[in-house]
């Protein structure tokens, strides 16, 4: 019997996997640090705003997003046209994907980066091309630039790149954006852009305003704890923004998210106090692996990187025993959610002991 035909550019495109789900032992807790998610509630109001939404869920979502649309260009002072909603920031990527790259065409970035970015970019029918990080996990930008031709349609630039936390400086952004061709659509993707903290790491809407093949990926899944409902956006030029709301899948972006996300936006405040906390937590699980003996890359994301190599496997297994489940990405290293300062701790624990082993 035969079978509906598929089309060819799936076959060999992985699935994405997300983070594993903790699994507590009896009478220990267990804590989830693999998924890069805020391991605090939502913030003040935010709970209130959605359970308004919900009453109404027996009406379609607002289609244009308008109040939301007009809450960001407000924000961050830019025009209502220039903004673009979606289901989350991958969301928002795969819509790029859609509207600038197909059969015959290629989508350049790093690698390791963002284990999304093959996925998507092998759905649209283009060629990956992935240029390697240099030796100290950061984006070679001259390399990614020589890997630009003629093909070529669009960049990915994850800044700070997940999963190592680098952060690319202003200096070298600006030389590089100021070098890729103009036809050619450069994504930043700022998916943890609230925890920089190094002044020296540009905002890349400041980038894209005048630079019309710059577009500016951002999330409220991170920073803002609406991971759950599958809210973010991007910030580009008209016609880029144009292409992204022809794209959209219709309705995608439910009413409960766009009112989370509003409500997020209005407690700035508390939102600042809570990534503070985060930050403060990142440095002191920095300064303790540094002390152990790690090499950690200067993370200006919610999480840490460690390169293991072959033993990946066996320290991911290690934390897991321990009660926090972690990122492992085989052969290469694990990725470490910054999280409460209990599970954060039991990771600090079995590093100690897993670097008594090497």
């Amino acid at each position: 019997m035969s079978t509906p035909k598929l089309r060819a550019a799936l076959d060999g495109i992985p699935t994405y996997k997300p983070g594993r789900p903790p699994v507590a032992a009896e009478g220990v807790p267990a804590f989830k640090l693999s998924s890069n998610e805020n391991p605090y509630p939502p913030l003040p109001g935010v709970l209130e705003a959605a359970t308004g939404a919900a009453a109404r869920l027996n009406r379609y979502p607002d289609l244009a997003c308008a109040e939301l649309t007009a809450e960001l260009a407000e924000r961050f002072g830019v025009p209502v046209e220039h903004v673009a909603t979606g289901t989350g920031s991958v969301g928002v990527a795969q819509q790029l994907l859609q509207a600038t790259a197909g059969p015959g065409d290629e989508v350049v970035y790093a690698w390791r980066s963002f284990e999304a970015y093959p996925i998507i970019t092998g759905i649209s029918g283009a060629a990956a091309v992935e240029v390697p990080l240099d030796a100290g996990e950061n984006h070679d930008l001259d390399a990614m630039l020589a890997a630009v031709t003629e093909r070529t349609r669009l960049v990915f630039v994850c800044n700070p790149n997940n999963p190592t936390g680098n952060a690319i400086r202003r200096a070298e952004l600006e030389h590089f954006l100021d070098r890729v061709p103009s036809d050619v659509l450069v994504v930043l993707d700022e998916a943890y852009r609230e925890f920089i903290t190094d002044p020296e790491v540009p905002d890349g809407v400041e980038l894209y305003r005048d630079r019309p093949n710059v577009a500016v990926l951002r999330t409220f899944s991170k920073a803002y704890g609406l991971a759950g409902l599958r809210i973010g956006f991007a910030i580009a030029h008209q016609p880029v923004a144009e292409a992204l709301r022809k794209t959209a899948v219709p309705f995608g972006v439910s009413q409960l998210a766009q009112d989370a996300a509003i409500a997020s936006l209005r407690a700035e405040p508390a939102l600042l106090e809570r990534v503070a906390g985060l930050v403060e937590e990142r440095a002191r699980v920095v300064a303790a692996l540094t002390a152990q003996g790690w090499t950690v890359p200067p993370t200006q994301a919610n999480f840490v990187w460690l390169r293991l190599g072959e033993r990946t496997a066996e320290f991911a297994a290690a934390c897991e025993r321990a009660g926090a489940t972690v990122r492992p990405f085989p052969g290469e290293g694990v990725r470490i959610t910054i999280g409460e300062s209990e599970a954060n701790d039991l990771v600090l624990r079995t590093a100690a002991d897993f670097r008594g082993l090497l």
